[in-house]
């Protein structure tokens, strides 16, 4: 399940608020129309698309607007949720068998999930199951690598297009020479577009190829639980050990949330007796 990110869009404001606040406190209100110009913009962008044309073929530029959504998007990963619906499916299966697991995957909506607990129904041996698995894991870590890499080039061409547009504004400003008066607002001119470039590859393409990194591993990380997982479930493993062996993924923190979790509930049930 899905939820917006909203760290992503306030980093981006945050950042711009600071230009801005660093151009209004230097130049004031005309400072920002200095810093305003549609050619350079257009030298950035029209050149940056260029490039990333020629680097990438059409199917990987397709994917260029859902990974710029993704950025935009947070997976809700409960480490503790999945270790209580593997100890469910453990139990199940110890008292019921197998094949009892498949109206309980009723309630699992992550298709991973569903996907390994029906090889295991199926018979297939553990092995096998974890082949299988850690291949669509592989296969999912390439994905979203060629998609990551549309943005890390467009971090990287931008300034680069930005740098000339600067050399195209120099070019241009040393053939007029003849008026000593218009070199300095010439010169503001060609600078913009390096600005540009700057701005737009550490402002949002490198954060965000590095926050879409961070979600690859945090979504293998899971996967690579889920497979314990199921590997356990299949093999018959006590619920508890099962439960003890997932726990090791668990950080500290979330470790004594989970104690404390289960000492309260234990109060309660005691006090209810």
């Amino acid at each position: 399940m899905k939820k917006r990110d909203i760290l992503t869009p306030i980093g981006i404001t945050l950042g711009t608020i600071m230009i801005m606040f660093g151009i209004l406190s230097s130049g004031g209100a005309s400072g920002v129309q200095s810093f305003l110009q549609v050619s350079s913009v257009v030298i950035v962008l029209g050149g940056l698309m260029a490039a990333l044309i020629i680097n990438f073929n059409i199917s990987d530029l397709k994917l260029t607007f859902r990974v710029f959504k993704e950025s935009f998007n947070q997976n809700d990963l409960n480490l503790r949720e999945l270790i209580t619906v593997f100890i469910r499916l453990s139990d199940r299966a110890r008292r019921e068998g197998l094949l009892a697991l498949e109206t309980e995957l009723e309630d699992v909506d992550d298709p991973f999930i569903k996907k390994g607990i029906l090889l295991a129904v199926d018979g297939i041996e553990p092995e096998v199951i974890q082949e299988i698995m850690e291949a669509e894991i592989t296969a999912l870590e390439e994905r979203h690598q060629r998609g990551r890499s549309i943005i890390e080039k467009a971090g990287e061409y931008a300034p680069a297009w930005g740098m000339i547009g600067t050399l195209i504004g120099l070019v241009l400003m040393l053939n007029s020479l003849t008026d000593p008066t218009t070199l300095g607002p010439k010169m503001a001119v060609a600078l913009l577009t390096t600005f540009y470039g700057t701005v737009m590859a550490n402002l949002v393409f490198i954060p965000m190829a590095g926050k879409l990194e961070n979600k690859t591993e945090q979504e293998i990380f899971i996967k690579q639980i889920i497979i314990e997982g199921v590997i356990g479930v299949q093999s018959g493993q006590n619920p508890k050990i099962l439960e003890e062996k997932l726990s090791a993924f668990l950080s500290d923190e979330e470790k004594q949330e989970t104690k404390d979790q289960e000492e309260a509930f234990m109060g309660e049930a005691a006090n209810e007796v």
